[in-house]
């Protein structure tokens, strides 16, 4: 079936007047380790900036109050630790509980890498009955999986938002040839395993394996550390607010974007760093037409 090319951009998420924070939906992330406590942070950043409701940052306990400080918008919640300053064990139950009242679920920034993250990453890619988007360290764990990424339909929507790096270890490819066919290969992938993908870099490649849309904001000045951790937060925010995966996908990466070009107006593409993205945001808003 040839893939459908959608590039109208989808309509805004509506914002009543009378509305109150509920009406806007939750968003939990579940990110950061030590040493990597800027991710969840920038996640949760995006999540605001993108309309979110209430946003809750779940992180190991050790970076709790460092995540805290640098935000007061978003919740904080403290997880079960390993040694090594990453989610431990012991947290998959609580997370699945907070899960439970989220709206969307957003996992994987600065997680680092360890047998248990790849099992945690497994458990709530196939629990979670919410709205998720698996990126960064949490597709790096999904792709370590001895069996491969998990192939049953989710219990609800899924959007995987890789890198070619890491959209190469999904699909036990090499980035090279993900970079040669990027269309094709990313609406493969979604329609085989039922969920949307985002494959960022150049022309981001937005598709749940029937309809495809190629992003044209952004610029190489966005090329820098946790830039992709303000998307995750910014999609997830979108699908709070009842997009569907991928009118969330495609409106969040065409924000991102754009609040990308925005800051490079401003500072220069060389001066720009990732916290200038949700900064952009409401700019960005604007400009598509959000009061």
């Amino acid at each position: 079936m040839p893939l459908l090319m959608n590039m109208t951009l989808p309509s805004l998420p509506a914002r009543p007047d009378d509305s109150h924070k509920g009406s806007f939906g939750s968003v939990l992330i579940v990110a950061g380790s030590r040493g990597m406590s800027g991710a969840a942070a920038l996640a949760g950043l995006g999540a605001l900036r993108g309309g979110a409701g209430l946003v809750k940052v779940a992180v190991p306990l050790g970076i709790q109050s460092i995540v805290a400080s640098l935000e007061p918008s978003y919740l904080t919640v403290g997880l079960d630790e390993d040694d090594a300053g990453r989610i431990g064990r012991q947290a998959a139950a609580e997370i699945l509980h907070f899960a439970g009242q989220a709206t969307a679920v957003a996992i994987g920034p600065g997680w680092g890498a360890s047998p248990d993250l790849i099992e945690l990453a497994h458990t709530l890619y196939v629990q979670v009955e919410k709205p998720l988007i698996a990126d960064a360290d949490a597709l790096n764990a999904l792709a370590a999986l001895p069996e491969g990424f998990p192939v049953s339909a989710p219990p609800a929507p899924r959007i995987v938002t890789p890198h070619p790096g890491e959209f190469a270890r999904l699909t036990r490819r090499n980035t090279k040839l993900v970079q040669s066919d990027r269309e094709t290969l990313a609406a493969a992938f979604a329609l085989e395993h039922k969920l949307v993908v985002v494959l960022k870099g150049q022309g981001t490649v937005i598709t749940d394996g029937e309809q495809a849309s190629i992003n044209t904001t952004g610029n190489s000045g966005m090329a820098t550390g946790g830039t992709g951790d303000v998307l995750t937060g910014l999609i997830a925010a979108l699908l709070a607010q009842g997009m569907t995966p991928f009118d969330a996908a495609h409106l969040g990466a065409h924000l991102h974007g754009l609040a990308g070009d925005l800051a490079a107006a401003e500072f220069g593409k060389p001066g720009m760093i990732a916290s200038d993205i949700p900064c952009f945001l409401g700019r960005a808003w604007r400009h598509v037409g959000a009061g």
